[in-house]
């Protein structure tokens, strides 16, 4: 479990920057170099590189190096961590939930009760 918590720590810490956001975006049309992959952002290649780094710590992105050329990719199945937390959530919540409506709609039947 502390592995699983770990990486869902990184996805979440990748995911919760709007630049990082944009970068996977970007990727999801298919693997890019990184001058490619930097070109629409305004900030210094150090800074973007930071960003990429990021993203490989959560295991979101892959990148290989042919050359003098760096080209980053999705990893498949990297927002598993995420989405697995977030439909358990999701069913915590609904059943919360569902039984709330229960609640109410019970105490609105009975008001005496």
């Amino acid at each position: 479990m502390a592995k699983h918590q770990t990486d869902l720590d990184h996805v979440f810490l990748a995911l919760g920057d709007p630049t990082r956001r944009a970068i996977l975006e970007r990727l999801a049309a298919g693997p890019l170099s990184v001058t490619e992959l930097a070109r629409p952002f305004a900030m210094a290649l150090p800074s973007f590189m930071e960003h990429l780094k990021k993203l490989e710590n959560a295991g979101m992105i892959s990148s290989d190096k042919d050359g003098r050329v760096r080209t980053c990719a999705l990893v498949p199945g990297a927002f598993a961590p995420a989405r697995d937390w977030l439909a358990a959530q999701k069913h915590l919540w609904e059943a919360r939930l569902d039984r709330f409506d229960a609640f109410v709609t019970q105490l609105a039947k009975d008001p005496n009760e």
